[in-house]
């Protein structure tokens, strides 16, 4: 027996308990967390760089004229400015982490990708061609499509992410500077994409 802080403990019984507690596996969203992490990491290097929104950013005349498609997927990491980054990488946390958990690394990666096109083609289809668009904005807005087609799939009060992508519209309609192209876009694609998705694989999990 060895003494313990209250009575005493058997050293075969101790040993027998460990061999049969059942062990609590903890799941992480990492698909979300890598993407986070990449995002943070080209906006560091983008401040020490001014030159990569140039060269990966979307538009128009590079992307059709240069064939510089590559710039579709690029400008989905980039961000111009603190408050774009921030925004951007809070909201992914916020509905990327349950959506990854719920649907699966795979399902969600789809969504996500396909999204960030979806925005990435909607800006160079709608924009003037010489306008540079940066921002994973239209992936976001996917995942808030995605969210509210599993909220009613589900029977789930949708009201919060229909508020949320109301004034995130309302938003890039406002303010200039924004690519509303991209956000809806990104929201139209990752709706239709998670409905899909759905279609196919009935059960969210």
């Amino acid at each position: 027996m060895h003494e313990a802080p209250v009575g005493f403990h058997c050293p075969d019984c101790l040993a027998e308990a460990k061999r049969t507690v059942r062990q609590i596996k903890v799941r992480t969203a990492k698909v979300t967390n890598t993407l986070i992490a990449i995002c943070v990491a080209v906006f560091v290097y983008g401040t020490l760089n001014p030159e990569l929104d140039l060269n990966f950013g979307v538009a128009g005349y590079p992307v059709f004229e240069l064939g510089e498609y590559y710039r579709l997927v690029t400008a989905m990491f980039l961000h111009a400015g603190i408050i774009h980054i921030a925004f951007n990488m809070l909201v992914l946390h916020q509905l990327g982490t349950p959506l990854e958990l719920k649907l699966g690394s795979a399902k969600f990666s789809v969504i996500y990708f396909a999204s960030g096109l979806g925005g990435s083609i909607a800006s160079v289809l709608l924009n003037d061609p010489f306008t540079l668009s940066v921002g994973a904005s239209g992936a976001i807005f996917g995942l808030m499509g995605a969210y509210f087609v599993v909220a009613r799939s589900l029977r789930l009060d949708a009201s919060q992410i229909r508020v949320m992508i109301g004034i995130n519209l309302v938003i890039g309609f406002v303010i200039p500077g924004i690519d509303w192209h991209a956000h809806l876009g990104g929201l139209v694609v990752g709706a239709a994409v998670t409905a899909l998705i759905h279609r196919v694989f009935p059960s969210w999990g």
